[in-house]
């Protein structure tokens, strides 16, 4: 399992460029696959498109049960929001004394390569909740929210918005507002460390008037979070 990063060959640490080229098969979406192409020279590659996360899966095992090494890549690290557990669900399946052995190979998430672009809004405590309601019911990530937002963490949000989900980000906007002044600040970031890199900075009264999409990742401050400079600050409590 290699959490190639956010998207670009430079973030990924030599671990996982080693487990890539090293490996016999590289199975993975194929959007993140399309982003590790120098990578690959004679490794027999599985992408599937999106909502195939199983079928995939399934056919890594399926090609380690053969003796094949096979990398299995997420974006950002594979144990955040990536393969490493549906992996781990199909292989525990099988006996312990026949399962092959799987391997977790960290990667920068996108939550802190979007972080590192925004300089520094995650110096405190801080919720990272998906607003994919695929998986999960709306009503619970309603309620995650709420106790985020009560709590006064900053909080980082995965896919924010969709073609077909655009509804939720807006839902999200009214219960901030419910605990947060209007002015707090919220960084938006596309396409973090890729080509098409993008930041903006804005505040929870209009940020839903931006530009966001499935690329992006939206943090949104805590009461003591401020702009400064094009820097978005939490304060860790220091004096200074």
């Amino acid at each position: 399992m290699v959490g190639i990063g956010p998207g670009s060959v430079d973030n990924m640490s030599r671990r996982a460029c080693d487990a890539i080229t090293g490996a016999e098969v590289v199975v993975g979406y194929d959007v993140y696959v399309n982003l590790i192409r120098e990578l690959l020279t004679e490794q027999k590659i599985i992408g599937t498109g999106m909502t195939q996360e199983i079928d995939r899966c399934q056919a890594a095992v399926e090609e380690a049960f053969l003796g094949k090494t096979v990398a299995v890549v997420s974006s950002g690290d594979a144990g955040i929001y990536g393969m490493a557990g549906l992996v781990l669900e199909l292989v525990m399946q099988y006996p312990p004394a026949i399962r092959p052995l799987v391997d977790i190979v960290p990667g920068i998430s996108a939550i802190s390569a979007a972080a590192a672009i925004l300089v520094a809004p995650l110096m405190h405590d801080f919720a990272v909740i998906s607003l994919s309601d695929l998986l999960t019911p709306w009503e619970v990530i309603e309620n995650r929210i709420e106790a985020a937002a009560a709590g006064d963490f900053v909080v980082a949000l995965y896919n924010p918005k969709s073609r077909r989900r655009i509804t939720q980000i807006e839902k999200v906007r009214e219960i901030m507002l419910q605990f947060r002044p209007s002015t707090t600040p919220v960084g938006i970031v596309h396409h973090a460390t890729r080509p098409d890199e993008k930041m903006v900075l804005s505040d929870l009264a209009s940020f839903t008037k931006e530009h966001i999409d499935m690329f992006s990742l939206v943090i949104i401050g805590n009461s003591q979070t401020y702009i400064a400079e094009d820097r978005m600050i939490t304060p860790r409590g220091y004096s200074v």
